[in-house]
């Protein structure tokens, strides 16, 4: 009978004694915005988990894991924001995985949202075990933007802005020679996306430093930094600005006043009105000699007012552009995942789902016409205003070497890379890919924007169809097969058009263009 107790003792104690312990790091993980990162957990000493049940959760959502693999496969039971981007992986590549109990979380494309503690849970028949791994996410902003604004007692107030970062950053003014610079404040403010803004300035002098450096930085040790000279800013200051600014208006009325003087020798003509005094005064003293009643000859101020309405025409004939009009459509085989293109491939915009992070235009949202080009010309036009909204604020549209890939970073997108377009970019203004670069503001901004592509002359220009205007022609060497490019931005779709088929007008000559030089 004692033998019999024995033994049940010890059986006890050899169950008892067989228990589960997961191991995971002490320090947490730290990864970007985007990124894919490995949060590991193991099971120590080594043991199979492959029939034991591995959830991976949040805080207090247990029910509602982030992946839960049970009975030897992963289970339909997810929270839905990580859904297609969790899964379980190696910690290393000498990991046997399950068989040797690596139960290790592999996450992808990460987001803000994504920051805080994961519990690890291993369970079975007997026991279970659980840690928690701590994930810290951040996100690097964009360069900081300095802008300096004089003042009256000589020294220059310097802003310093960046957005896009987390968690949040500290910003460290400093001179050239390295010391330390005091700010005048500093500002953070957090968005909807909960990315961090931040807003800091100084007033220096000269005698401070002639370069001043607005460093952005995280606790990690990364950051971004933005340099400004303020040497010329301080020597200038408004009133010698104001001065060369009068000087120039000075000399450039001079040489015009003189031009006018003496435009009748330079040019062999006589002004509008020297000739209709000498006209008038030559058929009053005609009738004064004359006692017949003299004949009606046109007015001469109403006829050189007729000869001015005959040149200043229209700067675009629409109906000329569109006698070259090619139908485009969107290769549905090469877009970016994140847009969605209509059935008719003609419209198109971002997902609902997606997220834009930071301040800096999503080039890699773009989207190539199924049509290709290798000479002659072509023109299509794009609609960039919804009814009873006002036109977008940001979109590409251009053309591109057939047979480029996608890129989404600026300096890549370049025309010796096969890229050219004209580029909308909310407040940052209006501007073309060319080097260098031409910027400018549009008021109106386009409604309707036409494109003439013309492949032998190297030209492509930009029209405002709205305002029967011409905006802009890059010139370049085209090689190869040219594709249109379109990028819609975010929050809104482009359309493109079917442009209506001009009648069929006698032949013409008239060019594209007005010409608004006067006739000998």
């Amino acid at each position: 009978m004692l033998s019999i107790i024995i033994v049940l003792l010890v059986n006890l104690l050899i169950e008892t004694s067989v228990s589960l312990t997961v191991k995971v790091p002490g320090d947490p993980v730290v990864s970007h915005v985007g990124s894919t990162v490995i949060l590991p957990c193991w099971i120590s000493p080594p043991e199979s988990a492959e029939a034991l049940e591995i959830r991976w959760y949040r805080h207090d959502q247990f029910s509602n894991p982030v992946l839960l693999y049970n009975h030897g496969k992963i289970q339909d039971v997810q929270e839905e924001s990580y859904r297609n981007r969790s899964s379980l992986t190696l910690r290393s590549d000498q990991s046997g995985g399950l068989k040797d109990g690596d139960v290790s979380l592999r996450l992808e494309k990460l987001r803000v949202q994504d920051d805080g503690s994961f519990h690890c849970y291993v369970s079975g028949e007997n026991s279970y075990s659980s840690e928690e791994v701590v994930l810290k996410i951040t996100a690097l902003g964009s360069s900081p933007v300095l802008s300096p604004k004089p003042l009256d007692d000589g020294r220059v107030n310097i802003s310093c802005r960046s957005s896009g970062w987390h968690p949040k950053p500290s910003i460290t003014w400093t001179s050239d020679e390295g010391r330390a610079l005091r700010p005048g404040g500093t500002s953070h403010s957090r968005g909807e996306d909960e990315m961090f803004s931040v807003h800091s300035w100084t007033a220096v002098s000269l005698s401070d430093a002639q370069q001043v450096s607005c460093s952005v930085s995280l606790r990690t040790g990364e950051l971004k930094e933005g340099r400004l000279n303020i040497q010329g800013i301080v020597s200038s200051g408004p009133w010698k600005a104001l001065f060369l600014t009068f000087l120039i208006c000075a000399l450039l009325g001079s040489v015009g006043f003189i031009l006018y003087k003496y435009r009748e020798k330079l040019t062999g003509k006589k002004p509008v009105k020297e000739i209709c005094d000498e006209e008038t005064m030559e058929r009053l003293s005609k009738e004064e000699t004359n006692t017949e009643e003299p004949k009606k000859e046109p007015d001469c101020e109403e006829g050189t007012q007729q000869k001015l309405r005959k040149e200043v025409v229209e700067d675009v004939n629409i109906e000329e552009l569109r006698k070259h009009a090619v139908e485009i459509t969107i290769n549905r085989e090469i877009i970016h995942p994140d847009l969605m293109v209509t059935k008719d491939c003609k419209n198109m915009r971002d997902q609902p789902e997606y997220h834009h992070i930071g301040e800096e235009f999503p080039f890699q949202l773009s989207a190539f016409g199924a049509q290709s080009f290798s000479s002659g010309r072509h023109y299509w036009e794009v609609e960039l205003v919804q009814m009873n909204t006002p036109p977008k604020n940001y979109w590409i549209i251009g053309v591109m070497k057939d047979g480029n890939s996608l890129i989404n970073k600026r300096s890549a997108l370049t025309p010796s890379r096969g890229f050219w377009f004209l580029c909308s970019d909310g407040p940052y203004g209006f501007y073309t890919n060319t080097d260098p670069s031409i910027r400018f503001s549009l008021t109106p901004r386009p409604e309707r924007l036409g494109v003439l592509f013309d492949y032998d002359d190297g030209q492509l220009s930009f029209y405002n169809v709205t305002e029967n205007k011409h905006l802009l022609t890059i010139s370049s060497r085209f090689s190869g097969s040219v594709v249109p490019l379109f990028n819609p931005g975010v929050r809104s779709l482009i359309t493109i058009l079917d442009c209506p088929k001009p009648e069929e007008p006698a032949e013409s000559s008239q060019p594209l263009l007005s010409n608004n030089s006067s006739d000998a």
